[in-house]
């Protein structure tokens, strides 16, 4: 099993650094989002891959679970699910203002974004 797992968490680690590397901003966010998941999943099984132990010490049972790796996961969690927002509205924003998602995309070359309409001040 452990070889499965880390086989599965080197996987990961492979593709979110390839994605992570790509000129296009959607790319970079599923990179970073497959490295989270990777870090995520190695820090769930630095708590050890045991079945029906307790997470905690009691009497009459001699091995339990660390629960520490399983509380730090969640914290990641949602933390790395509020980063991905952030990195999503940042690149929709470069998106909207560039006209184009690339990276690295020289100012230059960049086309120029498209007017905004005008809006009707006796609507409001």
């Amino acid at each position: 099993m452990e070889i499965l797992v880390a086989t599965a968490i080197g996987f990961m680690t492979a593709a979110g650094v390839y994605l992570t590397l790509r000129k296009r901003t959607f790319a970079v966010v599923l990179g970073m989002t497959l490295l989270s998941y990777a870090t995520n999943l190695f820090l769930f099984v630095t708590g050890r891959l045991v079945i029906d132990q307790p997470p905690i010490l009691q009497k009459g049972v001699e091995s339990y679970t660390d629960p520490l790796p399983q509380a730090l996961v969640l914290t990641a969690i949602v933390i790395s699910f509020g980063m991905t927002a952030v990195v999503v509205m940042m690149a929709l924003g470069a998106f909207l203002e560039g006209g184009d998602d690339h990276v690295d995309l020289p100012a230059t070359d960049r086309r120029e974004p498209r007017p905004r309409p005008a809006q009707d001040e006796g609507a409001r």
